[in-house]
């Protein structure tokens, strides 16, 4: 599976245009299921409000739909989909809230209202990179441990977790195309002594 984009966790951030209001509400998704639970729970939060504007998009069955909610068609969902498709993203649902403030906005207007709105809420949920990992246990004495300890940090990888019994074991993670040279490094710095077992392959964010 190859890596992707998303946003690390709900956001919230809200735009005022002409006395409008645009509250944009964004969550990570995986699947379509999540997606709508999501639009459902916001729009029950904001059931008085003019409009709920949504979009989303899920790497599960490839999953992509959107709504103006009662705004002029092509004036607030597919404008919110759009800031969602060039920012690289996926696994992800916006949906942009509106409390009519008195005055139209015309169709320019409106595009420009969703899309910063959308884009706000997105930076709130804060964009993460989910990278194909591997996580690795490393069974040590406690004699090799700083120099994997050393070896491991200045090469990029990221203990996870350090327990200490008899003898050490770390838990390591690296990005999967990086496994082969994880293993070689360890082995090398513990002269072989080092018993290194993968446990786990997973998308971790960087």
């Amino acid at each position: 599976m190859n890596d992707y984009k998303t946003v690390q966790n709900q956001g919230e951030d809200e735009i005022v245009e002409k006395k409008s209001r645009f509250i944009a509400s964004v969550a990570p998704c995986k699947t379509e299921a999540e997606a709508i639970a999501f639009l459902s729970d916001v729009k029950k939060h904001f059931s008085d409000a003019s409009h709920n504007v949504y979009a989303y998009v899920c790497r599960d069955n490839n999953s992509r739909r959107y709504s103006d909610d009662g705004e002029p068609q092509g004036t607030a969902g597919i404008p919110v989909l759009d800031v969602i498709l060039k920012e690289g993203l996926t696994d992800i649902c916006v949906v942009v809230t509106r409390y009519f403030g008195g005055t139209l906005l015309g169709a320019g207007g409106l595009v420009r209202a969703y899309t910063k709105a959308a884009k706000a809420g997105i930076d709130a949920a804060k964009p993460v990179q989910m990278i194909m990992s591997d996580i690795f246990t490393v069974s040590t004495d406690y004699s090799d441990l700083g120099k994997l300890q050393y070896e491991i940090s200045q090469n990029g990888f990221t203990i996870m977790d350090t327990k200490f019994e008899s003898g050490v074991t770390i838990t390591v993670c690296t990005e999967t195309a990086r496994s082969g040279e994880l293993i070689k490094r360890l082995t090398e710095c513990s002269s072989g002594r080092a018993v290194i077992t993968k446990t786990d392959t997973c998308f971790v964010s960087r």
